[in-house]
Parts: structure tokens; sequence; C-alpha cells
């Protein structure tokens, strides 16, 4: 049987190496050892991933590449998640999710989005370059606890000041939790726009999400 470290490993090279058929063989090994499959996803799809983008920067890695890497992640995903006990029968929260206007990249959003229905809450995916006015239309409309918003660009960050102003507008912010995230987000960012929080993964998104609707 192989350590928990070469199967991490393993997860991650299925991932960078686009193998999507392998992946569930070794998430299944990975968890018929005993392993906690959350850190099956994140110290080994999500590495892959990131070593695949950190080739696609360099130029060795291209769009087409990037897709088979993630389809491999997410097919490793689906067979983690089989085993992800659900924290609660009943929904502890609504949230509505989605990554900011003129952003495309949603692997982080997504990794969220499963964490969150896996810690008991109904998750609205709003998808990706989601206009502000789209998130605020949504909270305004139905019953949500928090909106989550991502962004992997730095140009698209204003979008997120946009939904919290949109939610003021509406007179309906303090019914509301706002929760941000992404690579350029930082805590002194969410503090600048008068959001509720940031986390840096999808494993504190939701012990964060818990404690904004006091079930943490």
């Amino acid at each position: 049987m192989r350590s928990k470290e070469e199967l991490l490993q393993a997860l991650s090279d299925c991932v960078f190496e686009m193998e999507d058929e392998e992946v569930v063989e070794v998430a299944k090994e990975f968890v018929e050892a005993g392993y906690d499959p959350k850190e099956g996803l994140l110290e080994g799809l999500v590495d892959g991933m990131k070593r695949a983008s950190a080739l696609y920067e360099e130029g060795d890695y291209f769009v087409p590449e990037l897709i088979v890497c993630s389809d491999a992640m997410y097919a490793g995903i689906e067979e983690l998640q089989r085993n992800m006990p659900i924290d609660n029968a009943d929904s502890i929260g609504s949230v509505v999710i989605g990554v900011a206007e003129g952003d495309t990249h949603d692997i982080g959003k997504n990794l969220v989005k499963i964490m969150l229905e896996t810690g008991g809450f109904d998750v609205h995916d709003l998808g990706r370059d989601v206009p502000a006015q789209a998130f605020v239309d949504y909270a305004r409309d139905n019953k949500v606890d928090i909106v989550c918003i991502s962004a992997l660009m730095t140009t698209t960050m204003p979008g997120m000041a946009a939904v919290i102003e949109g939610l003021k507008a509406e007179g309906i912010r303090d019914q509301v939790k706002v929760m941000i995230g992404g690579a350029p987000v930082s805590q002194a960012y969410a503090d600048k726009i008068g959001a509720d929080g940031y986390t840096k993964n999808a494993i504190e998104a939701v012990s964060f999400a818990k404690s904004l609707v006091g079930a943490e």
C-alpha cells in the first residue's frame, strides 16, 4: 500500500499529466486507505492544477491542456466527494456564489462551492463573469445569508466593491454577509471595501461561512 504522501503526489501527477481515468482509481485508493478526502482534494488534486497553471503562465501549457487538467481534477473531486460526510441533513444557510464580472477563472470558486455544499450549505452558483447587479438581484429576490465573490485578476476586483454598494442601494446590506476570495484578494482589501471577510482557501471558507451564520 502506498503512503499518504505517495498518494497525494499521485493525485497531483494525475491532474498535471491529464490522466482523467487513472485519477479516479488513485482517489479510491486514497479513501480506502483511510485518509481525509479533503486533504486529497487540496493537497493532491488542487496541487496538480496549480502546477498546470504555472506551466500555462510560462507558456508551456495552453488552454486545451488546462481544460483536460481541470477535467482530471473534477473527476478526482467527484470520487473524493462521495466520501465527504455532509455535516447536516438540513441546510445551515443559503449562499450565492460567483466570479466577478470580467473574470472567467472559476476553479477556486468551484472548489469553494463543493466544500460549502459538503459543509451543509445550500449553494446557488451564478457561474463566472457575473455582473455585480446579478449578485444583488439574486440576494434581493431570494433568502440569502451569504454572498461569495471570487476574482483571479486584479482588474475585476472592483466588481466586489460594486456588489456591496449595490446591496446598500437596495437596502439589504445589513441582511446579507459578503465573503470574498481569490489569489489577488486580501483581508486588507476586504476591509477597504467593507466585506465581512476574506479566506485564502476552500477549507477556511467553510469554517468562516459557518461562523457568519452562527453554526461554528
